[in-house]
């Protein structure tokens, strides 16, 4: 096992300390996501309850750290080059109970089979950002440690996207790259930007290139920018070149961690077929297609170990599909309730797909998936839900259920996991939130204007002021009149304000209705943020 030259480690490490990277969850890594995702292209993963995680570049903890709360039997370890984030995370692990966590300083390439095998290994952010010997280490240690039912997640910058990108990056390296801070990096990096943007010729590439680069310089994150061009590693490759380089570590593609987008007939009629016959049952023929077409730019690729490539089944299967438990969103553009009829009814559904509801039992489905959300629900008591609503035979509408349900998964449009998601089913008398969630840091109104918490599915969702002046206390021994009172009380003290008109409430009398008011609403929207659990 060869390491990183220590000047190049040290060089990362400092990088990483002198600019933290964001850490917060990405629910595309979420174990629970990667057992689901193994299962509906016909394969076992670890059950994520008891399984053993490992994260190559865990930052502080914010991916690994609500994965580990949520199961407390699994046994989850962090590993990152920077010193300052692990102490960080180590800093919040010592304030919350998660014991089944550990987060360590290590270079992933003085990582070695003594480390023992995971049934999950998760690299978010790393491969693109780090020289080729250590790309080669994550692939080396994705082999070496992972379980032989194991599934690894690797995210990467891809081609042919990234080739205009580089041009982006290439002109704020010029102008940036040479600067001694962070700030001053990334301030020439967009004084070079705005410059070649006022200069570059209408109808040159350079001007097409910056009109789709500049949205994103100027929404993201300073943290991000400074991650992503101005880092002093960047190297992205084809999905092709990935695939080759994982095979050469006798380990094979599964699927994408958006699998929406592995279905060709997401791009159209005019594609699907030629494509099809072009590619002549090649999954990764087909998808490097289809990063051509689309320009990608990110991928996140599932890999397991060659010798279960021919287990993989990328054809859908009811079986397996009836299996699974799903979770929607479903609401009319103009607010309107779903009417149960034959008339055809738009309808914006998760990631604000536009679907066109057509039938009662389509309607059916979406009105059982948008009561019951975020909570999952099982196929035979959707089923059985959806009979009673249309007022015929589970026989008669389990066949049409079972086909929407598909056709939403292949859109991208529902949610799905092998076991129920722990979420509470409606708002109880004494409501709970994680004790992860009810100790999350920035949760106090003096911290800060905004602040936000990882949720059941793994996201980060953000909250109303009133929203983080309940939560400490929804431990489950707080009914409702004890907690209006606490949100009164914290008006009174001037930490909280209600609003009428624009103007601050000050009456008593007001101030005490409204406490009683809103508590409930604050309450179900917590439960729909995918907080409650039951």
């Amino acid at each position: 096992m060869s390491a990183m030259p220590s000047s190049e480690s040290e060089q990362i490490g400092r990088y990483y300390d002198a600019v933290p990277y964001v850490s917060h969850p990405f629910p595309q890594t979420d174990i629970e996501h990667l057992e689901v995702l193994a299962a509906l292209f016909a394969l076992e993963a670890a059950v994520p309850a008891r399984a053993r995680v490992l994260e190559l570049g865990c930052a502080s903890g914010g991916n690994l750290v609500p994965m580990a709360a949520r199961h407390p039997q699994a046994q989850m370890l962090g590993v990152d080059l920077s010193a300052l984030q692990i102490q960080d995370g180590q800093a919040l692990l010592a304030r919350v109970h998660v014991p089944n966590a550990q987060l360590r300083t290590l270079s992933i390439t003085d990582i070695d089979a003594s480390l023992g095998q995971f049934d999950y290994i998760l690299c978010h952010g790393v491969y693109s950002w780090v020289p080729p010997e250590v790309q080669a280490a994550i692939l080396r240690v994705c082999r070496q440690n992972l379980a032989p039912e194991g599934v690894a997640y690797v995210s990467y910058n891809v081609y042919p996207g990234w080739k205009a990108r580089e041009i982006v990056r290439d002109a704020m390296m010029l102008r940036g790259g040479p600067r001694d801070t962070p700030e001053e990096k990334l301030a020439y990096a967009r004084g070079m930007l705005e410059f070649l943007e006022q200069s570059a010729r209408p109808d040159s590439v350079l001007k097409k290139t910056l009109d789709e680069a500049m949205p994103i310089v100027r929404s993201a994150s300073n943290s991000y920018l400074l991650h992503e061009f101005l880092e002093p590693c960047n190297a992205p490759c084809y999905f092709k070149e990935f695939v080759a380089r994982a095979g050469e570590h006798e380990l094979a593609y599964l699927c994408d961690a958006e699998p929406s987008t592995m279905f060709v007939q997401n791009y159209g009629e005019k594609v699907r077929e030629p494509l099809l016959r072009e590619c002549g049952g090649s999954q990764v023929m087909l998808e490097q297609y289809l990063d051509f077409l689309v320009n990608r730019t990110f991928r996140q690729s599932l890999l397991v170990h060659q010798a279960r490539q021919p287990q993989i089944r990328y054809r859908l299967e009811r079986t397996r599909l009836r299996a699974l438990h799903y979770a929607g969103m479903f609401a009319a553009p103009d607010g309107s309730p779903i009417t149960l009829d034959a008339q055809e009814q738009p309808c914006v559904g998760l990631r604000n797909h536009s679907l066109t509801l057509r039938l009662p039992v389509h309607k059916a489905v979406a009105m059982e998936l948008e009561q019951r959300y975020p909570a999952t629900v099982d196929v035979d008591t959707l089923v059985a839900a959806v009979s009673a609503r249309v007022g015929e035979p589970q026989a008669s509408v389990h066949d049409p259920v079972m086909a929407m349900l598909e056709e939403l998964l292949i859109l991208g449009a529902v949610r799905v996991r092998c076991q129920p998601l722990l979420v509470a089913p409606d708002v109880s008398s004494a409501p709970l939130v994680s004790h992860l969630v009810r100790q999350a840091p920035g949760l106090d109104l003096a911290d800060g204007a905004e602040a936000s918490v990882c949720n059941q599915w793994h996201e980060l969702v953000a909250l109303t002021a009133l929203e983080r002046t309940l939560l400490p206390l929804l431990d489950g021994a707080h009914d409702a009149q004890q907690l209006s009172a606490h949100v009164l009380a914290e008006v009174r003290a001037g930490r909280l304000r209600f609003m009428k008109d624009d103007q601050a409430v000050t009456d008593a009398a007001l101030q005490e209705v409204l406490a009683q008011e809103q508590l409930q609403p604050a309450l179900r929207q917590l439960r729909r943020k995918g907080l409650l659990i039951a």
